[in-house]
C-alpha cells in the first residue's frame, strides 16, 4: 500500500485531484464558489460532472450517490449508476452537472416535524461543493444539503452551513472594525474526539437490548469495572489494535485526519480524535467515521457501540467537540495576539463567545439532548447539565481586572491601549484543562463536552449562531461609535460585567455547584430532554435563529416535534424491549433455577431426611420473590407504556415517558440485576457485565 502520504486521501476527489482533472478556468471558477460562495456556473459543474465521474470510475466505482444528513441521526443515500444506454445495445458512463448539483431522492419517509404532508414525497439534494466528494464501497459519495419541495430544511448540513454564513458575516464586520481588510472569510473550525466501546460479535448477538436499542437494559455490576483505572491509556489489545489500524488506513484513504487513538476510561472503551478541520467538512467526516468504525468492527467480528450509556454502572461515552474560529489568513482569532490591539481583538471574540453562551445556555443544552445523553450528562463522568464556561484562573484574573480597571497582577504589568492594565502577551496553556466543565477554554479554543458519542457535530449550529448574535450586538453598536477605542473598553467591561455568572473555574460534579448555579447564580438546569426541548420555541430563540437566517420558525417546530418524537420512540423501544426480555427469557430461566435447586433439595431430603437444606431453602425464597417482584414490576412497565395513549400530544407524551414510563424500567431493572447475581451462570440466557466489558482479548 505504501506509506500514508502516498495513499492518504486517495478516495477523496480533493483540491490536488481537481486541479490535475480540471482546466485552469473551471479550476478557478470552482475555488471561487467554494472559498467565497460564488454562484455555479452550469458549464462548470458540466466540467466537474465530467472529471468527476471519469476519476471515480477509475477508482472502481460504478454507482453515484447524494450523501445526505437527514433529521434521522444517520446519513443517507441513494445510489444510481453512471450506465446510460448506448444505440448499438451497448451503455456508456455519463454523469451531467444537473446530476451533480441536484438530486431527487423521496423525502416521504424521513422525519419532517410537519413540514410537509405524508402525501408529499418530493425532496431536493444539492451539491455542497465545499465539502469534497469520495468512494465509499464503489460509489461516489457527493455531499449535499437536503430540503423540501417546498425549501424547508430537512437535514442537519443546511442550517450548519447557514450558521456558518451568519458567523463569517458578523465576524468580518467586526474585523473590518479593527482594520483587518484583507481577510474574506471567517470560518469555524472542529475537532471532535470520538469515543466508543467494542465488544464482540458474538456476545452482541446474544443481548436483544443491545441489538435493539444499542444499550444493556439489564446487567449486574461486574466484580471488577474501572476502578482500578488501568484500561486509561493502557497496552491497547492485538484485537483492538488491529482494528485502529484498518480503521485508520479507511479513514486516511478518505482525506479523514484520524490522529490520536487509546484506551478510554471503562473498559472496552477506546476514543479516535482527528486534526481540526472546517465544521461542516469535520461534521461530515465525523458521520463518515462513525459509519466506518462500525463497518471494520464487523470485519474483525467486533461491534462498535456508540450509544451514549451502554453499560450502567461505568462510564459512557462523549464526543468532546473542539471548536474555534479562525480567518482565510490563518489568524486563529480565540488565539491571544502579540500585541495589545491584537489582544483587544483577541478579548472581544472571547467575549462573544461569553456572552453567547450565557445568553443561549438553553440552546446549547438542546443542541445535545437525546434520550441516550440524558443518562450521561451529569453522572460524574461527562458535565453536568448545568452549562458554565471554564476559563482558567488566569485568563479569569486577567477578565477581572479589565472590569475594576485594575492592573492585573501577573508577570508583567503593561497598559493597553484600551486604557486597561492587562497583560499585552497571554500565553497559552497556562491552566489545567477543567474535564468536568461543559464549555471549557483550552488556550486558542472552546471543548464542548457536552455531546454524547452518537450525536451528529452539527449541533454547532447553536454555538455557531449564538456568537454571532453576540458580533452583530458589538458591530452594531461598535459602528455607531464616536471614539472605537473607548466604545470597545466599554463593551469588554459590560460583557464582563453582566455575564460572568457563566464562569465557572471550579469542579462541576460538586453538588454545591449545581445549587450555586440554579439558586445563586441563575443558571439554568434541564436535566432531560423533555426539560430543555420546548424551549427552543421560546421567543428569544425564534427571533435570534430567525433574524440570522439559520431556521426559519416553521423549521424550528418541525425540530421541536422530531426531537420529542425520536425521544419518545427510543424510550418506548427500550421499555418494549426491557418487557419483552423479563417475560420470555429472564423471569422462566431465575423459574427454571429456583426449580432445580428445589430439586436437589428435596434430593438431598430424601437420602438424609434431617438436613435443614438451610441454603437451598433461603435461595428458593429469594429468587421465587425475585420472580413475582419481576412479574408485577413488567405489569406496572406496561401499564405506564399504556397511559401514553391518553397524551395529547408530543409534549405530554415525552412528559409522562420522563415521570412514569423510565422510573418504572429502573423499578423493573433492579429485581432483574439481583436475580443474575443470584441466578446460576449456565441459567442466565444473557453474557453478563464482565463477559461483554472483557471479551475482546
Amino acid at each position: 500500500m505504501g506509506t500514508v502520504s502516498d495513499y492518504f486521501g486517495s478516495l477523496v476527489f480533493d483540491d490536488r485531484v481537481m486541479k490535475a482533472t480540471l482546466s485552469a478556468p473551471v479550476y478557478q471558477s470552482l475555488k471561487k464558489t467554494i472559498d467565497e460562495g460564488a454562484k455555479l456556473d452550469i458549464s462548470v459543474a458540466n466540467a466537474v460532472a465530467t472529471a468527476m465521474k471519469d476519476w471515480a470510475v477509475a477508482h472502481g466505482a460504478t454507482h453515484y450517490t447524494h450523501w445526505f444528513q437527514p433529521l434521522t441521526g444517520i446519513t443517507a443515500e441513494k445510489h444510481d449508476s453512471f450506465i446510460s444506454p448506448s444505440p448499438d445495445g451497448g451503455v456508456v458512463m455519463e454523469f451531467s452537472g444537473k446530476e451533480l448539483i441536484k438530486g431527487e431522492p423521496d423525502a416521504s419517509s424521513f422525519p419532517s416535524g410537519g413540514l410537509r404532508a405524508t402525501f408529499e414525497a418530493r425532496g431536493y439534494t444539492a451539491w455542497d461543493p465545499t465539502s469534497y466528494a469520495f468512494i465509499k464501497d464503489k460509489t461516489l459519495c457527493i455531499p449535499t444539503a437536503f430540503c423540501s419541495y417546498g425549501g424547508e430544511a430537512l437535514d442537519k448540513k443546511t442550517p450548519l452551513l447557514r450558521s456558518m454564513e451568519a458567523l463569517n458575516k458578523q465576524a468580518l464586520r467586526i474585523l473590518r472594525l479593527f482594520g483587518n481588510d484583507n481577510v474574506k472569510c471567517v470560518r469555524t473550525s472542529v475537532g471532535p474526539e470520538q469515543e466508543y466501546f467494542l465488544i464482540t460479535k458474538e456476545m452482541y448477538d446474544r443481548r436483544p437490548d443491545l441489538r435493539f436499542t444499542g444499550r444493556t437494559l439489564f446487567g449486574a455490576k461486574p466484580p471488577k469495572g474501572q476502578e482500578m483505572d488501568d484500561h486509561y491509556f493502557g497496552v491497547v489489545k492485538p484485537r483492538v489494535a488491529a482494528y485502529m489500524a484498518e480503521l485508520n488506513d479507511e479513514l486516511w484513504k478518505r482525506g479523514i485526519l484520524a490522529k490520536t487513538e487509546h484506551n478510554e476510561v471503562a473498559p472496552a472503551q477506546h476514543e479516535l480524535a482527528p486534526i481540526y478541520t472546517t465544521t461542516n467538512i469535520a461534521t461530515d467526516h465525523n458521520q463518515l467515521t462513525m459509519e466506518l468504525m462500525q463497518k471494520v468492527a464487523a470485519k474483525h467480528g467486533l461491534v462498535c457501540l456508540l450509544h451514549e450509556k451502554p453499560f450502567a454502572g461505568v462510564n459512557g461515552s462523549g464526543k468532546h467537540n473542539n471548536w474555534s474560529i479562525a480567518t482565510d489568513t490563518g489568524v486563529n482569532l480565540l488565539s491571544p495576539g502579540e500585541t495589545p490591539y491584537e489582544n483587544a481583538q483577541f478579548l472581544l471574540f472571547l467575549c462573544a463567545v461569553i456572552k453567547a453562551v450565557d445568553d443561549y445556555q438553553d440552546l446549547l443544552r438542546i443542541a445535545v439532548a437525546t434520550a441516550g445523553n440524558d443518562h450521561r450528562l451529569g453522572a460524574n463522568e461527562a458535565p453536568p447539565a448545568v452549562v458554565s464556561i471554564f476559563l482558567g484562573d488566569e485568563l479569569s484574573a486577567v477578565l477581572e481586572a479589565i472590569e475594576n480597571d485594575t492592573p492585573y497582577q501577573g508577570a508583567e504589568k503593561t497598559q493597553m491601549k484600551l486604557g486597561v492594565n492587562v497583560l499585552p502577551k497571554f500565553n497559552r496553556d497556562t491552566t489545567d484543562r477543567n474535564r468536568t466543565s461543559p464549555f471549557a477554554f483550552t488556550g486558542n479554543k472552546f471543548e464542548f463536552r457536552m455531546l454524547g458519542s452518537s450525536n451528529s457535530i452539527a449541533c454547532d449550529i447553536m454555538l455557531n449562531s449564538a456568537v454571532a448574535e453576540s458580533l452583530k450586538i458589538y458591530a452594531d453598536r461598535l459602528e455607531k461609535a464616536e471614539d472605537f477605542e473607548t466604545a470597545l473598553h466599554d463593551m469588554i467591561c459590560k460583557t464582563i460585567r453582566d455575564h460572568k455568572r457563566i464562569i465557572f473555574n471550579g469542579n462541576g460534579y460538586d453538588d454545591t455547584w449545581i445549587r450555586e448555579a440554579t439558586e445563586k447564580r441563575g443558571l439554568l438546569n434541564y436535566r432531560t430532554t423533555p426539560d430543555c426541548i420546548p424551549h427552543v420555541l421560546d421567543k428569544k430563540n425564534v427571533n435570534m435563529l430567525t433574524s440570522h437566517g439559520v431556521f426559519s420558525e416553521a423549521e424550528l417546530r418541525s425540530r421541536y416535534e422530531i426531537t420529542l418524537e425520536n425521544y419518545c420512540k427510543t424510550v418506548v423501544i427500550e421499555a418494549n424491549t426491557m418487557v419483552d426480555m423479563a417475560r420470555t427469557q429472564i423471569a422462566p430461566a431465575v423459574e427454571a433455577y429456583t426449580m432445580d435447586v428445589a430439586k436437589a433439595a428435596a434430593a438431598k431430603k430424601a437420602v438424609a431426611p434431617s438436613l435443614a437444606c438451610t441454603y437451598e431453602t433461603e435461595l428458593i425464597q429469594k429468587l421465587s420473590a425475585l420472580t413475582d417482584s419481576i412479574a408485577m414490576k413488567v405489569e406496572e412497565l406496561q401499564d405506564a407504556l399504556l397511559e401514553l395513549q391518553k397524551a395529547e400530544d408530543i409534549g405530554a407524551e415525552s412528559e409522562a415517558i420522563r415521570d412514569r414510563v423510565l422510573p418504572k424500567m429502573g423499578e423493573l431493572r433492579l429485581p432483574c440485576d439481583e436475580a443474575e447475581t443470584l441466578t446460576a451462570k449456565s441459567y442466565w440466557p444473557y453474557p453478563s457485565y464482565g463477559d461483554l466489558l472483557f471479551g475482546v482479548k
